[in-house]
């Protein structure tokens, strides 16, 4: 199939290639290659951007299991980006002709040199600049988000970083999804109960760096009066400074909560058998943190 839409043009080798039966326009071409890292392995979830001479992104997506992009796109020139966390990303400019395998083989991503942490010392979460987020489905159709306004939180920076330790506090009837009556059913005893349950608390003492600046940090949720262990898929940012010269570190983290594990079982079901709220809520955080006073 491949021959039929180049013409007869193909390659011995490209007629007994994996790319032999991919169905291709008469106007378009195909782009692959394979992404390594320095030891030969193959780098999973890279994300791959091609764009036209305008900048524009054309196509995009995540390498497969084996490290793989095979893209099938107008015929035209192009700029390829691959990016991974804790790698050198990859640039290249590309052309793809019509009926044509454009073929880049291995591509290398070098390790990247990693942000500096932050110094050993006490640390505090500056709220100003910080977010607690939240995502729920509605009805099985649309997605509610939400944040909690008043937080606080404190970092115990260690001389090894997986030795440190955070203690965050968030007022849970500081919840807010910007419809008064649908906060006020939140905060009731049906959700999170806040007339006896009026804070959520994570508490944690295991860092894991998992390469580059991407670390898991684990520790013990506590939500409507039930203790859970909770990892935060965390992205560590780098160390900055504010408006005043203060050393600044921020980090982005994520992590999906399931509301039975935590005795949130308030449902109500359309007719058809549809959850009114989902089970599953995503969090997602922007922290900074600043050195404490």
């Amino acid at each position: 199939m491949f021959t039929r839409w180049f013409g007869g043009r193909a390659t011995g080798a490209e007629r007994a290639g994996p790319l032999a039966d991919v169905t291709v326009p008469p106007t378009a071409g195909v782009l692959s290659c394979r992404v390594l890292d320095p030891g030969g392995e193959p780098v999973r979830r890279a994300e791959f951007v091609l764009t036209d001479g305008s900048g524009r992104k054309v196509v995009g997506g995540e390498t497969d299991p084996f490290g793989s992009v095979v893209a099938t796109v107008p015929a035209g020139e192009y700029r390829l980006a691959v990016t991974a966390d804790g790698f050198t990303p990859f640039h290249r400019d590309v052309t793809v002709g019509e009926g044509a395998h454009a073929g880049l083989g291995d591509v290398t991503l070098p390790i990247a040199t990693p942000p500096p942490l932050p110094e050993p010392g006490e640390w505090e979460i500056e709220p100003m600049h910080s977010q607690i987020g939240f995502t729920a489905r509605h009805i099985g159709l649309a997605r509610i988000h939400g944040r909690f306004n008043t937080f606080a939180g404190a970092v115990r920076i260690a001389d090894r970083m997986d030795r440190s330790a955070m203690h965050v506090i968030i007022d849970a009837s500081s919840i807010d999804t910007n419809v008064r009556m649908r906060d006020d059913h939140l905060r009731s005893a049906d959700f999170l109960d806040v007339a006896n349950h009026p804070t959520l608390e994570f508490y944690s003492e295991r860092f894991v760096h998992r390469g580059g600046g991407h670390w898991g940090v684990t520790g013990a949720l506590t939500l409507h009066g039930v203790s859970r262990t909770v990892t935060l898929d965390t992205r560590y940012l780098g160390i900055g400074s504010g408006m005043e010269g203060e050393t600044r570190a921020a980090c982005r983290a994520t992590t999906e909560l399931h509301r039975e594990d935590f005795t949130l079982t308030w449902q109500t079901m359309l007719a058809r058998g549809i959850a009114v709220v989902g089970s599953s809520i995503s969090i997602d955080l922007d922290i900074q943190i600043v050195r404490k006073t």
